[in-house]
Parts: structure tokens; C-alpha cells; sequence
């Protein structure tokens, strides 16, 4: 709900459990009033204070009052160069060369529905569903307009946010910095979460509380990156899982991003997050439009869990776009650590009718199926099948996956080039980079200039008529290096600021041209795994590859830090075989099954190499898949307990949204001597309703499961549990 006091300029976005506010002040400065816990105040701008603050310049419209500043008042969108020396939200740089932002409040409109952003992934919601606000504001000396927009969908508590900056002028104007999101909190003491690692390791949860100065993470890799996650959290200091205030912020973009967090001299905190500034600048003509990059808001009174739900059923039910959405997803096996490059049609049917036998429903074929590629160094851009190892082509292979009752499904790289590759050979000009310098390779491939619409043509083109030629249900979208070496040879100079963002949005547009060619297609995203996870993507491809590391101990972890934003529903999770390519480490299956039915469930493993005891228990997990899709795709996800290295188990649970079944899934650490009992305290049960656990036999009330807890079993080393709960 948008509440707006057009006569005192206060602006009140209401959602089920939160309050956000802002007001245009005397001097069409707008001020950032309240974020947090549902209120019912009217106009709460008396929580501003003022005084005199050495050193804080004040803005012309003050006059003589030193006690106004930019540089102490909250505001909803900080400008650059007028006096407030925080985090700005915009800078310019304008045809006289200054680089001054100094904006003030034109006007305000409350739309039905929720905004749409042209050639970027948003949220989407229907007119009955969320609601738009367009407050204006304007430099009027540089000649620029900025539209803040919000959308609010209120049942999820999300606040989204978006900006258009318009050039009114007849000089063109640069862009330097563009935040999607500006948040200013007085006098509150807030810790920094952030969810950081690398390849094989993404998405730890990091905590610390703000200290004086700036602290930011972000990606310059031209992807959001293993290391750091367009995804970030503030927090009071005793926020918990069940207590606290927090806010979730989220960029829904693929690209460099920065997300910064400043605790000023007055300990107030500012964050801001968007488009990383580095090498960007975007010059912006007369009468031409800037778009940034949706954020989305989430605050939650309850802690991390509430706010956590929210997300994941704001996401799937407003920004996924699943072609599976109305029915169970397949269970798959893919061919890659089962036969890597060294494959041709007899051996991968081998493996089919192996996988079919057990149940298997998707056969994925992975790398090395196209031009003549034998290994990493080659034929990317040449996308045609190897008839030498494909007889027929992929249209015969198909076929033949099809007879056995299996879809197919195929892994591509589109964004990428082999030197040694007929594409590169007739266009070395289609990459990124710089005149006069020699190659910064990734994996042995370069990167294609995806800012241009005609080698996005081609790909499109090649791609297309593979997929023509054979029944693809399913592709997994991969993409192995950062860009390095970043210029375009189709741009003018002023203009290669403009590159790592025109990348992403080539990148968004070819994904959807893919997408409406093949409506009954679905396509998983992957960056060499987590590398590129984030609600940029999920908009395009609704799942997405969760780590290149599969070792299912490792994957809790991994799974654990996801989860704050990312529903299980999105993430790519796989039994693979042991001792585990990533760690050596040997996990019994019956875990590794625990771990990857919590995401979408598949095999990455030649599944005839199985003992026959490990074949049943393989048709037994398929079976569980089947049972329990519906829970784990739509239910409630609790995190009982963190992966912690002192042998503790791992614990979480999926609850119905009606609260009438759950399944709790826990996973045993390292075994030391002397081992405690333990409880496990279970959440979001119906205090009122007696449960029945499966392979436990006895009935549990919902209070005392939640409240005294259930008594966890001595387990060995590395095991699981995987227990249902049915209300009876």
C-alpha cells in the first residue's frame, strides 16, 4: 500500500509487516524518514534532528541556518560534489567538466501495478497484486531528471527500487555512478553480513559489526562473481535467526556490482547499492534515458528467517519464469564427471540406459559434443555437433534418449570463443579487447563482444539450429572466465565505459530471445557453478548451478549461505560420485542424497559403476524426489542450525504452507570422542497439531518439538537423516 500526503509531501510505503517513509522537505530536499517494523505514526520526519556540524556545508536554500546540512540528513537518493560527502548515490559529469548531483523533489505519482524495466530482469506482480510510486526529482543547473521508482508488494514485505536519470539538456551528460538503492539509517547500530568466497567455495556468511568509514563488497569481474554476492544484510547487533531487525538487500543484475555501507562521524549508517563504478561512465545524449538496475528491499522484525521466506516466496512467485512451474521437474544425470570429453554415442548410451533403468528421467549431455572439441582449447563458437563422435547428429542422440523415456537436455557456453575455432578465425574482431595488446586468456577462450547486436545474431542463429534438430527440453547455460582486457571494437572511445554494461544487457537479451523460441525449454544458469547466482539470472534461468563442488559436506555450507536470499528451489544440487572430484572426501550416497534433494535433484556420476545395494537406494531417493518435490519447491524453509567444523550437525527443515507436513533433514559432522546428545529444536510447526515421524514411529505434539526439541540419535561420522513429519 502507497499512502501519499500530497499537502506535507510525506510518502508511506505499507507492506504486511513493515513501514518505509520519506518526505520532501521545505527545501525539495528528500529526506529518507523510516525503514523497519510496521508503524502507524503519520508524519514521523520529527525524528530528524538538526544542528550545527562543523565542517557540513549548508546548501543555498538554508540561507544563514547552520543547522541544515546535506552532509548530516538522511535522504532517499544522495547526490555527488553539493556538500554531503557520504556514499553518493549519483554522480555526473556535466559538459563544463564539474561533476556535481544536487537534486531536489519535482513531483510524485502512485501507479496500479508494479513498474517494468525495458531490457533488464524486475519482479513482476499484476495490478491486484503491488503497487508503483514515481517521485521526480531534478538538477535543474545540470538539466537532469532522475525518476525514483518503487514498487511495493506487500504480502512479501519487498520494496523494490529502480532509477531513471533523463537528460532534459541539449549538452550530453556522463554518467559516473548510478546507485539502484540508497538506504540511511540514524542512530542505529547495525552489523554488515555479506556472503563471500571464491570458485568451489561461494556464498560463506560473513558478519561484522560497522566500523567508522566505508566497508563494500563487489564484483569488477563483469559477473557478479563467486566472491562476493549481489546480496547483503544489515542487522541490529543480537539479530538472530527468530529475533532482531533486519534488512536484506539484493540486486537483481548479473554484472559488477558494489554494495557499500558507511558509518559516518555522527554513527549513522548510509548503504548503497548498484552498478560498480569502476570503468563505467555512460554518456548519456540529449532527450536519452538511463535505466539502473533493480534492487530489491526486504525488511524483516522477526531475524533472518522471516526475512529469508519472504524472499523466497516473493521469488518464486514474482520473478522466476519456469517453464516447470505447474508441474515436477525431472530427475537428471549428467555426463560430465561420468565421462568428461572422452565420450561417443555408444558410451553415452550406456549411460542412459543405465540411468533410465533406475528411474532417471532427464540425460543431460555436457561439454564436448560440438565442432572438434577434445578437450577445453577448442571449438567454442563452433556450434555444430561432432558427427565423428555423434553419428546423426544430436538429432539421432535424442532420439534414441527419447526411446528409453528420457527428455534430453544440452550444455552450452554461448558467451564464449576458442581460438582455435572457425568463429574466431573469420572474426577476431568479435572480442574483447583493447588494440595493440595480446590476449588475458580464461580457461584458453576469450570473450565475445555481446555489447554487439550482430555477433549475439550469430550465436542466436548457430544455437537455434541446433536445438531445431533435436528435442532439447533442457539447457545449462555455462560461462567460464571473468572479462578481462574489456573493450569493444564497435564503440568510440568515450563510450568503452559503457562495455561491461552493455555486456550484461546483451547478455539479458539473448537469453530472452532463447527463451521465447523455446517456450517448453528450460535453461539453468551456471558461471563455472555459483559464479553468476544471483535474481539477475534467476529472471532468465530459474535454477541455477549452485557450485562446481559437489562434495556434499562442503554443499552444506554452500547451501546454507544461499539460502538467505535464494529459495532451495533455485539451486542447482547433484549426487556425484566418490572419492569427490573437488575434496577426495568419501561421503556415503544416503547423505549425498540428503544434500541434493534439498535443490534440484539430479546425479553428475555414471550410475552403472554402483553396487547394487547403491542402485536401490538410488530408485529409493528418486522415489523420495518424487514425494517430497512439492514440499521442497513451495514449502517454508527453516534453517535449524549453521555448518560448523566442530562436528555438530547441520539441520533444516521444509514445512507446508499449511503447516500440516514438514521434513527435517540434518547431517552429522566429524565424529569425536565422547559425543553429546542432542536436541533439535524444530520452527514453524502448528503448536497445536500432533506429528508423526516417519522411521521414528511415535507422535510428537508441535510445542513440544519446538520448544523442548527432538532428541537426535548418535549418528557416525558424515550420516543423515531424512525424517517426515505428518500431522495426524
Amino acid at each position: 500500500m502507497i499512502i501519499q500526503d500530497t499537502e506535507k509531501r510525506v510518502f508511506t510505503l505499507q507492506t504486511r509487516s513493515t513501514t518505509y517513509q520519506m518526505k520532501a522537505d521545505e527545501n525539495g530536499v528528500l529526506l529518507h524518514v523510516y525503514y523497519g517494523p510496521k508503524v502507524h505514526g503519520g508524519d514521523l520526519s520529527r525524528l530528524i534532528r538538526y544542528a550545527d556540524r562543523g565542517f557540513s556545508p549548508n546548501p543555498d536554500e538554508a540561507g544563514n541556518n547552520r543547522t541544515y546540512s546535506l552532509d548530516t540528513l538522511p535522504q532517499e537518493y544522495s547526490g555527488s560534489g553539493a556538500g554531503d560527502f557520504r556514499l553518493p548515490s549519483l554522480e555526473l559529469e556535466l559538459a563544463d567538466g564539474s561533476h556535481v548531483a544536487d537534486l531536489r523533489y519535482v513531483g510524485a505519482a502512485v501507479q496500479k501495478g508494479k513498474y517494468a524495466l525495458t531490457g533488464l530482469p524486475a519482479f513482476f506482480a499484476s495490478p491486484e497484486e503491488a503497487d508503483t510510486l514515481v517521485i521526480t526529482l531534478e538538477d535543474a543547473a545540470a538539466h537532469v531528471r532522475v525518476e525514483l521508482l518503487y514498487g511495493v508488494l506487500e504480502e512479501y514485505d519487498l520494496i523494490t527500487r529502480a532509477v531513471r536519470v533523463i537528460n532534459c539538456g541539449e549538452e550530453p551528460v556522463g554518467i559516473c555512478r548510478a546507485a539502484s538503492v540508497c538506504l540511511d539509517f540514524q542512530d542505529t547500530p547495525l552489523d554488515f553480513i555479506t556472503f563471500d568466497g571464491g570458485h568451489v567455495k561461494e556464498r560463506g556468511l560473513h558478519r561484522a559489526p560497522l566500523r567508522p568509514g566505508v566497508q563494500s563488497v563487489g564484483s569488477i569481474r563483469g559477473i557478479s562473481s563467486h566472491q562476493h554476492n549481489p546480496f547483503v544484510m544489515l542487522c541490529q547487533p543480537g539479530a538472530g535467526e527468530e529475533h532482531g531487525v533486519c534488512y536484506g538487500a539484493a540486486l537483481v543484475y548479473s554484472g559488477n556490482f558494489e554494495a557499500a555501507a558507511e558509518r559516518s562521524q555522527f554513527e549513522d549508517v548510509r548503504l548503497t547499492l548498484g552498478i560498480h563504478p569502476f570503468h563505467f561512465c555512460w554518456t548519456l545524449e540529449p532527450g536519452q534515458v538511463f535505466t539502473t538496475p533493480e534492487a530489491a528491499l526486504i525488511c524483516s522484525p522477526c531475524g533472518f528467517g522471516q526475512m529469508s521466506r519472504q524472499f523466497h516466496r516473493a521469488i518464486r512467485s514474482h520473478l522466476l519464469r519456469d517453464v516447470w512451474k505447474d508441474r515436477r521437474k525431472p530427475v537428471l544425470v549428467n555426463s560430465w564427471e561420468a565421462a568428461y570429453f572422452d565420450f561417443d554415442a555408444q558410451k553415452l548410451m550406456t549411460l542412459a540406459r543405465e540411468a533410465a533403468g533406475l528411474g532417471v528421467e532427464l540425460f543431460v549431455l555436457d561439454d564436448g559434443w560440438f565442432g572438434h572439441r577434445n578437450n577445453d582449447s577448442s571449438s567454442l563458437g563452433d556450434w555444430w555437433a561432432n558427427e565423428e563422435k555423434l553419428p546423426g547428429g544430436l538429432g539421432a542422440l535424442s532420439k534414441e534418449i527419447n526411446a528409453l523415456g528420457m527428455e534430453f537436455g544440452l550444455w552450452i557456453e554461448p558467451e564464449m570463443v576458442s581460438e582455435d575455432s572457425e568463429l574466431y578465425q573469420a572474426h577476431p574482431d568479435w572480442v574483447l579487447n583493447p588494440p595493440g595488446r595480446p590476449y588475458t586468456r580464461g580457461r584458453c577462450q576469450m570473450v565475445l563482444d555481446f555489447t554487439r547486436p550482430e555477433v549475439r545474431e550469430h550465436i542466436f542463429q548457430a544455437l537455434q539450429k541446433v536445438l531445431d534438430s533435436a528435442h532439447v527440453s533442457y539447457l545449462k547455460w555455462d560461462m567460464n572466465r571473468s572479462l578481462a582486457q574489456v573493450w569493444s571494437a564497435a564503440l568510440p572511445a568515450r563510450q568503452q565505459g559503457e562495455v561491461y554494461h552493455r555486456y550484461v544487457l546483451g547478455v539479458y537479451d539473448l537469453l530472452e530471445r532463447f527463451r521465447q523460441a523455446n517456450p517448453h525449454t528450460l535453461i539453468e544458469g551456471c558461471s563455472g557453478g555459483g559464479g553468476r547466482f544471483d535474481m539477475g539470472m534467476l529472471y532468465y534461468t530459474p535454477q541455477i548451478w549452485c557450485s562446481d563442488n559437489t562434495d556434499a559436506i562442503d554443499r552444506l555450507a554452500i547451501q546454507y549461505g544461499t539460502s538467505f536470499a535464494y529459495p532451495p528451489a533455485t539451486m542447482g544440487a547433484h549426487v556425484s560420485a566418490i572419492p569427490n572430484e573437488q575434496t577426495g572426501r568419501s561421503v556415503p550416497l544416503a547423505t549425498r542424497g540428503t544434500v541434493a534433494l534439498s535443490g534440484t535433484f539430479g546425479y553428475e556420476m555414471d550410475l552403472g559403476k554402483l553396487s547394487e545395494v547403491e542402485k536401490a537406494l538410488v530408485v529409493r531417493q528418486i522415489a523420495d524426489y518424487k514425494e517430497s518435490f512439492g514440499l521442497i519447491q513451495e514449502g517454508d524453509y527453516y534453517r535449524l542450525t549453521a555448518p560448523t567444523p566442530d562436528g555438530a550437525p547441520t539441520a533444516w527443515l521444509h514445512v507446508s504452507p499449511d503447516r500440516r507436513e514438514a521434513l527435517l533433514c540434518l547431517v552429522s559432522g566429524q565424529t569425536h570422542a565422547a559425543q553429546p546428545f542432542r536436541r533439535l529444536r524444530l520452527r514453524g510447526l502448528d503448536p497445536e497439531l500432533r506429528y508423526r515421524l516417519t522411521g521414528d514411529g511415535e507422535a510428537w505434539s508441535g510445542d513440544v518439538l519446538m520448544h523442548a526439541g527432538y532428541p537426535i540419535p548418535m549418528l557416525g561420522e558424515y550420516q543423515s537423516l531424512r525424517l517426515w513429519l505428518k500431522a495426524e
